[in-house]
């Protein structure tokens, strides 16, 4: 499946912007040169997320498995250009997942594990998943369950495949739930444990590749990313692109061949594909695997592991800092180096890290879209300034020391006038071009339509300005757009403001975040009540749940107002919001 234009493909590989390497073609290099190596590491509560075992496996070990189950997706019918849709949590079959899509020119499209049966309705369709890949339950989630409810009511689901446990990697399929059952259903049946022999497998998927020649050019993934648009947007990328995103981020985090790599991230973005899981490939280190996010088992792999290099949140990062009891007994001798971003670093906490422990803090600030700044300590030495400002890559005449600068184009623009703004201290709209900038939203042209500008830069919808020492730096202002962060999760204010208007108490209301030190931001609600009517927290969350929102999305407070802040075109001023509740 081609997204890039003829034109493009010419002019970025002329560049040097993209290659003609797909990130199979990057997996059989690392076998052949490394069979034996290390490769991939099982979060240590494994058996507590999906009921087996952790596994340990090597590059020649993790291509066997690649190969298990693109055989089995072929079995099943999945041919060039299907979607595989994966709800799993961080786990070596979500890797292998990514990695058979690869194999096969199948699209990867990974769903996060929180999602519910609103959020995963919506996504299924819009994509036209052909299989979906899950685990059966997740403590209290019974993610198999509510897969197998919706495929009876989705024409394109074909099968739905759930993680076996046992001794070694196995998938069962799992029985449709009758139309309209739900999840009051029993738990869905697994019809049938379907065992791939490895030299079987290896027949069936060499017959199919001799059949096409794929290239690095075809769609490989669809992430998931929300915006002020009330539903995800479906942003897809092709090989080369993830091939330059992990060039890049491997650069960033200095990742070299037999390092340790942590991710703590779930495989559902660029945070974690991009940022974590290709450049381990690229550069045949080992990936460590990591999740739910748990402070004391993070650290406990970072020693035990020997991680080189990891990423965290600003909140994080500042809570060791203060607290030198987390870090006792925490050998942070391996570690190199340091990533983090999804909110402005506190300049004393990159400072404290540098002085205290010679470890250098990246500060990245990134998009599924393709937008992608980081400060190294090779551009931005002092660790204050790193913790501001980020390099103007791909701006005029300014080089810098990473190669990815020279894959990128970047403009600051007056989002009123389109005026190009080339001075200091005037905020503009972050504008992208580039070696990572997406093609088109997923089956939306009338969203792609408007997401670039009249010379095909990407409207990024973030404010900055540019500064620093002579002026060689952008710093971050705000967000042009609505959205809400919260813990690193991307939430759509529009999607609950709709979905929570339709309470039969509530005229009127609007989501926004409000700062949060640990969390960046928390979600809350202003809502105008019905006259006459009640209206609690409690009442809006249980709306909530009663149509299976995320629970990540539930607002944790509640302001009642008579009536929200709105401009002369009637249009709600979000931005006035937060106020409410200081």
């Amino acid at each position: 499946m081609l997204l890039s234009s003829s034109e493009r493909i010419a002019e970025y590989t002329r560049l040097g912007w993209w290659g003609r390497r797909t990130v199979d073609d990057v997996l059989r290099e690392a076998v052949d040169a490394a069979a034996l190596e290390p490769a991939l590491v099982d979060p240590p509560n494994r058996e507590l997320l999906v009921g087996s075992a952790p596994r340990r496996l090597t590059f020649g070990q993790l291509d066997d498995e690649v190969d298990r189950l693109a055989g089995l997706l072929l079995a099943l019918g999945c041919r060039n250009g299907d979607v595989v849709a994966v709800q799993l949590p961080n786990v070596a079959e979500a890797v292998v997942a990514f990695l058979a899509c690869a194999r096969l020119n199948l699209v990867f499209c990974p769903i996060s594990i929180q999602y519910r049966s609103h959020e995963l309705d919506y996504l299924l369709r819009k994509s036209g998943a052909r299989v979906a890949l899950t685990i059966e339950r997740l403590r209290d989630s019974r993610l198999a369950a509510r897969l197998a409810s919706l495929q009876a009511t989705i024409p394109t689901l074909a099968h739905v495949l759930i993680i076996t446990a046992g001794d070694r990697i196995g998938y069962a399929r799992v029985q449709a739930a009758e139309p309209g059952a739900g999840l009051a259903a029993e738990p869905p049946v697994a019809i049938a444990t379907v065992e791939e022999p490895l030299v079987a497998a290896r027949d069936r998927v060499a017959e199919y590749r001799a059949s096409w020649a794929g290239t690095a050019f075809e769609v490989l993934t669809i992430c998931w990313t929300s915006g002020t648009e009330a539903r995800p947007k479906g942003v897809p990328r092709n090989h080369a692109q993830w091939i330059a995103n992990g060039e890049a981020c491997g650069e960033l985090g200095d990742v070299r061949r037999g390092d340790s790599i942590l991710n703590p991230f779930p495989m559902i973005n660029v945070a974690s594909i991009g940022g974590m899981v290709m450049p381990w490939l690229l550069n045949r280190a080992r990936l460590v695997q990591h999740h739910p996010f748990d402070l004391a088992v993070f650290l406990a792999q970072l020693s035990q592991e020997r991680i080189s290099y990891t990423v965290a949140p600003p909140a994080v990062l500042s809570q060791l800092l203060k607290n030198d009891a987390l870090l006792n007994g925490t050998d942070l001798s391996s570690l190199r180096v340091l990533g983090s971003g999804s909110a402005p670093l506190p300049p004393w906490m990159v400072e404290g890290w540098q002085t205290r422990f010679g470890i250098p803090i990246v500060n990245i600030f990134g998009s599924n879209e393709g937008c992608a700044l980081f400060s190294t300590a090779q551009d931005v030495p002092d660790p204050e300034e790193r913790a501001r400002f980020f390099p103007r890559f791909g701006a005029g005449e300014l080089a810098w020391s990473t190669r990815f600068a020279r894959k990128v184009r970047t403009r600051l623009v007056d989002p009123d006038t389109e005026e190009e703004i080339v001075a200091a201290g005037r905020p503009g709209e972050l504008r992208v071009d580039g070696a990572l900038r997406l093609d088109s939203y997923w089956d939306d042209p009338e969203l792609t339509a408007t997401a670039f500008d009249a010379l095909g830069y990407f409207k990024t919808g973030d404010l900055f300005e540019i500064g620093g020492p002579a002026d060689r730096y952008y710093q971050f202002i705000g967000r042009a757009k609505d959205i809400i962060v919260r813990g690193g999760m991307k939430i759509s204010p529009a999607e609950l403001d709709g979905l929570v208007e339709s309470h039969p108490g509530v005229r009127e209301a609007a989501f926004c975040g409000v700062p949060d030190e640990i969390m960046g931001e928390r979600v809350v609600i202003v809502a105008v009540p019905k006259v006459g009517g009640t209206l609690s927290l409690d009442d809006i969350i249980s709306f909530l749940r009663e149509r299976d929102v995320a629970s990540f999305k539930l607002p944790e407070r509640l302001r009642l107002v008579g009536e929200l802040p709105r401009n002369s075109l009637g249009k709600v001023l979000r931005r006035e919001l937060p106020a409410l509740f200081a």
